[in-house]
């Protein structure tokens, strides 16, 4: 749906396909247009570049949203071979928008969103000309159909993501600590759920408690999650230990505790361990979309095969990921 240039020709690889640099033009002048907060602007343009990390590495958030969007315009259109998909992804995704909730909540409401909605316009009127070009290339209408679909995935689940993150905040300044605990277990079910993790909400087995399970990768998960004070020590991982052994051969443990755990506690469980420890520092990187939550949990069951240790923190992920 972007105007081609004269003779050029469509498909991946043998084939090529030139976005008019007017289309590009309007699409960086409609993307910082629609957001007026820097972090909004930020989550989304992260949530539709989330599987080009080289992308994002090159771009610099704390210039201002214009220069930001040039910037990645610029990079998309210094490789458009490479980019052709997520290029289309952003243009169909901006010029969809019909709605600009993050400018008509500003003191000049009204003026942001009829600038944005001239700039989204343009860019409507450039993806617009790409329609009978796409009826000659079904196969190309196709892919930009998955695109399209697949951007519209990925706003939704950014979306979600900080829905939670800020439901999570709300939790944390919760005066009454019990209540805060019971809405911890259904705030992880729903967070488990987003990455279709097959959560099973907290059950009761004879002389036992389960604050829930979940599936990943074959295997099942018994969890158990603390927001406590303390960090958690040895006796209580040594109960978790004993629950996971009177389950199935191939179920695996997580422990989550927002407070961390105490030394003496890795230290036992440092060669050899049936669960896996997620603390607060690595509750927060999932939540702020630094690292996945399925990439993390696969990355400890992983350390923890290879070397028997219960914890690797994610700076130690992240740092390797670099």
């Amino acid at each position: 749906m972007v105007r081609m240039e004269e003779g050029s020709v469509q498909q991946r690889g043998a084939r090529n396909k030139a976005i008019n640099p007017s289309a590009y033009n309007a699409l960086a002048d409609a993307l910082w247009r629609t957001f007026w907060n820097k972090g909004h602007f930020e989550r989304y343009v992260r949530g539709m570049l989330r599987d080009h990390s080289e992308l994002l590495a090159r771009l610099d958030f704390g210039r201002t949203k214009r220069e930001t969007s040039g910037e990645l315009v610029d990079l998309l259109r210094a490789n458009e071979a490479r980019y052709l998909d997520v290029t289309v992804a952003l243009m169909l995704d901006i010029a969809g928008m019909d709605r600009f909730p993050n400018l008509e909540s500003q003191v000049d409401g009204a003026d942001m969103v009829a600038k944005a909605e001239a700039a989204v316009a343009e860019l409507r009127r450039w993806t617009g000309k790409q329609q009978e070009v796409i009826k000659e290339h079904e196969e190309y209408a196709a892919s930009i159909a998955e695109s399209a679909k697949k951007a519209q995935a990925i706003r939704a689940f950014t979306e979600i993501h900080e829905d939670l993150k800020q439901r999570f905040f709300v939790m944390h300044s919760a005066a009454d600590k019990h209540q805060r605990g019971r809405d911890f277990e259904g705030f992880i079910n729903e967070l488990f759920d987003l990455y279709d993790l097959e959560p099973r909400a907290s059950y009761s087995l004879e002389h036992e408690q389960i604050d829930g399970a979940f599936s990943f990768d074959t295997d099942h998960y018994v969890l158990e999650a603390k927001w406590w004070k303390e960090s958690i020590g040895r006796p209580l991982l040594d109960i978790f230990k004993s629950n996971i052994e009177r389950k199935g051969k191939n179920t695996l443990g997580l422990y989550i505790s927002m407070s961390g755990f105490t030394s003496d506690a890795l230290d036992v469980y440092a060669y050899s361990t049936p669960f896996i420890t997620v603390d607060g520092g690595d509750f927060m990187a999932v939540l702020d979309q630094r690292i996945r939550l399925d990439d993390l949990i696969r990355r400890k069951k992983r350390h923890a095969s290879e070397t028997g240790h219960c914890y690797l923190p994610v700076s130690k992920i992240l740092s390797d990921s670099e």
